[in-house]
């Protein structure tokens, strides 16, 4: 058997039905791979490895059985500090876990710890490395979970996103990330930033992975993304609005991407945005933003100065916006939302960048959400998965885009390109 901590969330599943490896085995290999590199990486805001050993032995049996989820820590938890990456909220207890959580041990998953997020899933980050390379960031917000998975530390991790949260770290990591479409994972029991953006989704090992969590915590039929679909995808090739921040390592993935997915079968033609999509790149700061400092009401009013500068500064931006910019910015997501179903017209998915290019060096910048903040925006389910490394051995995704509620049909879709670009 392999290294149990390596496995992808569903081969563990198997040996699990199998009664080839335990939970409390699998827990144990994660934990020693845990403190062999928790040091180094730091993907944990709070991991109690005595309560993760005791939650894997009286794991219920379900779908998750026994499986180790890394929580961030914007999601609420009733046995763990909820910090929300924030020295105002230092040592919070809630006194229950969040929807999605309690969906998750209910399907016999168990909470390994708390991951690391920026301040409030925003700005300022925290201390997370980048586990291929220390000397860079792992992205953000969402900065523990995707680090944890790629190294090791868990097979599976709930992340958020409100511009490109859970889909850039993915791809910074070389692991798999998927954001689901808005509101497919109840956000109750969430610190909720922006009411029209903000979208709990998942970080995993494999697209397979990913949509047995989602599945597990939100009751919806996701399917089999691993079995081979009886036809081959149509793929519309999308640089986006965004292109201009394209790195040339990004460039040239996307082409090469493009080449090995029509080498295997998939019919690839070039779709671009029509030039009224460009108009997010405006109006999605503005509704975050102007959203964001509205809900973070207690803190602005009572404890504004153990806010960052960086948040504050956005958050005073955020609430110095008129009322009316704000609603036609929230009124161009909607007719942009309605449209998008017609320029996907004849196309399966669209293949697009999941990042500008290599995780930045430092970790005080989390990266660009250039290539993610219009998908967030039209509410569309989204999927990175790895397809190749940069000039400096780094990891690099590609992003598979579907029509909003099209989910099923997106991961399946991802996992086929997945498994032809793994194949070159």
């Amino acid at each position: 058997m392999s290294d149990p901590a390596r496995l992808t969330a569903t081969a563990a599943r198997r040996l699990i039905e199998q009664g080839r490896l335990s939970p409390e085995a699998l827990m144990e290999a994660c934990l020693e791979r845990i403190g062999a590199r928790e040091a180094t990486v730091r993907a944990f805001a709070h991991h109690d490895p005595a309560a993760a050993r005791r939650a894997a032995s009286g794991a219920p049996a379900g779908p998750l059985y026994g499986l180790p989820v890394g929580v961030k820590d914007v999601l609420d938890t009733a046995d763990l500090p909820s910090e929300y990456g924030s020295p105002i909220w230092r040592g919070h207890r809630p006194h229950a876990d969040a929807a999605a959580v309690a969906w998750m041990r209910a399907a016999g998953g168990v909470v390994i710890g708390k991951t690391v997020t920026t301040e409030f899933a925003t700005r300022h980050p925290g201390p997370t490395a980048n586990p291929h390379d220390p000397r860079r960031t792992p992205g953000g917000s969402s900065s523990g979970s995707a680090a944890g998975v790629a190294d090791g530390f868990f097979p599976l991790a709930f992340g958020t996103q409100t511009a490109g949260s859970v889909i850039r770290p993915a791809a910074f990591c070389g692991v798999v990330g998927y954001k689901p479409s808005f509101a497919t994972i109840s956000r109750a029991g969430m610190k909720l930033m922006s009411d029209s953006l903000d979208t709990i989704g998942v970080i995993a090992r494999s697209v397979e992975d990913c949509a047995m969590l989602v599945a597990a915590v939100s009751g919806l039929g996701l399917g089999a993304p691993e079995r081979r679909p009886d036809r081959v995808p149509r793929i519309g090739l999308c640089r986006s609005p965004s292109w201009p921040a394209a790195a040339p390592e990004t460039a040239a993935l996307l082409s090469d991407a493009a080449d090995r997915l029509a080498r295997a079968g998939a019919s690839v033609r070039p779709c671009e945005l029509p030039e009224d999509y460009a108009a997010l790149e405006a109006a999605h700061p503005l509704v975050m933003h102007a959203e964001s400092a509205r809900a973070l009401g207690f803190e602005m009013t009572t404890a504004r100065d153990q806010l960052s500068d960086v948040l504050r500064e956005r958050m005073e931006w955020g609430l110095a916006q008129p009322a009316e910019s704000v609603a036609e910015a929230r009124t161009t997501f909607v007719r942009l939302q309605q449209g998008f179903p017609a320029v996907m017209e004849g196309l399966d998915v669209l293949l697009t960048p999941a990042a500008p290019g290599e995780a930045p060096e430092g970790i005080g910048w989390t990266g660009d959400p250039a290539f993610n903040f219009i998908w967030t925006s039209l509410h569309v389910p989204c999927v990175t998965v790895p397809a190749g490394t940069g000039p400096h051995g780094l990891p690099l995704g590609v992003q598979v885009v579907g029509r909003l509620g099209e989910d099923r049909q997106v991961l399946a879709w991802a996992a086929w390109a997945a498994a032809a670009l793994s194949a070159g």
